[in-house]
């Protein structure tokens, strides 16, 4: 028994028979009787022989595993993504790997060979904000290796995505602060090479428009939204006095701004009003609460495993690539509640 792991080899040796008979039994071969079948397994249990399912998947061409890639997993959104994505796996006899970018492109082609590497039969991706084009997927579109974008895609014809319609969320977000009675309204936004971000704020712009308020671009920051950006950009916009609303495409940039405006002395809501984005669980419990945008995760994850293991059994190129939007909806607190003098 080589490092003390049972092979078919011991098995057969102890019953004096063919290793091929062996192997034949554990897989329930009808060429074997079942007496034969019953020593075997008896001896197996007896000798604590474990099946190696990677070996057997991979004669199959299969591994039974997907690789799921998240900016971050400390984020509430992503981590119930994740939720979503497991549950559904496990249902249908699938493991999952889990990695995460943090928002690095050479961390997430790292991980891209090294899921590649390990053959898994399909990918659930949200890219990094450093990618700015699906170059370094090449790999998987090789190998026919299916591929599902949620919430953060490319616009391709290629590829599925599970995604909400940020356009309009970010012109809701908009149009909220704007019948609070903001005239001059603030954004926080990401890199614009992501369809997500580029989206939000042309849906604050539709926004803008359809009140006839002009669109003033240095109104605009971009950065990659952390909570520390969120302070330094919260730092950029008091420069402009008449600002009186902002809409953060995440919750942590406006987290960070409300932070700022306390310290500073900023009222809120009364002189900015506040909505954020995602609905992490401190916007909840931050003072004072923060009006977001909450994104269904737990759903986005389920939807997203079903339509890749579909593609992974119906292989991909028998199936033409689907894009499903799912429902945001706007959650109003205490950030965006200004009081309406008639």
């Amino acid at each position: 028994m080589k490092n003390g792991k049972v092979t078919i080899h011991d098995i057969a040796k102890e019953l004096n028979i063919d290793s091929s008979t062996v192997s034949r039994a554990l897989s329930d071969n009808s060429r074997v009787t079942q007496k034969t079948k019953d020593r075997i397994l008896e001896k197996a249990n007896e000798l604590g022989y474990q099946r190696n399912v990677l070996a057997s998947n991979l004669r199959k061409n299969e591994t039974k595993t997907i690789g799921v890639i998240v900016p971050r997993i400390s984020r509430h959104f992503f981590s119930s993504v994740i939720a979503g994505i497991e549950e559904t796996a496990y249902e249908a006899g699938y493991n999952v790997i889990i990695c995460q970018s943090l928002e690095q492109l050479s961390r997430e082609k790292k991980i891209i060979d090294t899921l590649s590497a390990n053959r898994v039969d399909g990918v659930l991706i949200s890219i990094s904000m450093e990618t700015k084009n699906d170059s370094n997927l090449q790999v998987f579109h090789k190998t026919k290796t299916p591929i599902v974008f949620f919430d953060r895609h490319f616009d391709s014809s290629k590829t599925s995505n599970v995604i909400i319609d940020d356009f309009k969320s970010g012109f809701e977000a908009t149009e909220h602060l704007i019948l609070k009675g903001c005239k001059t309204i603030a954004h926080f936004s990401g890199p614009q090479e992501l369809s997500i971000y580029k989206n939000r704020l042309n849906g604050y712009k539709a926004a803008l428009e359809k009140y006839k308020i002009n669109f003033e671009e240095n109104l605009v920051i971009n950065s990659k939204l952390m909570e520390s950006d969120g302070v330094e950009s919260a730092q950029k916009i008091l420069a402009f006095d008449s600002v009186d609303g902002l809409f953060s495409a995440n919750d942590n940039a406006a987290i960070g701004a409300i932070k700022h405006f306390k310290s500073a002395g900023i009222q809120i809501p009364e002189d900015i009003a506040i909505v954020g984005f995602s609905n992490e669980p401190i916007s909840a419990v931050i003072e004072p609460s923060l009006t977001t945008i909450d994104q269904p995760g737990l759903e986005m994850g389920k939807i997203a495993t079903s339509l890749l293991l579909s593609q992974i059994n119906k292989k991909m190129e028998d199936q033409a690539p689907q894009t499903i939007i799912l429902e945001s909806r706007l959650i109003e607190r205490s950030s965006s509640q200004k009081i309406q003098y008639q």
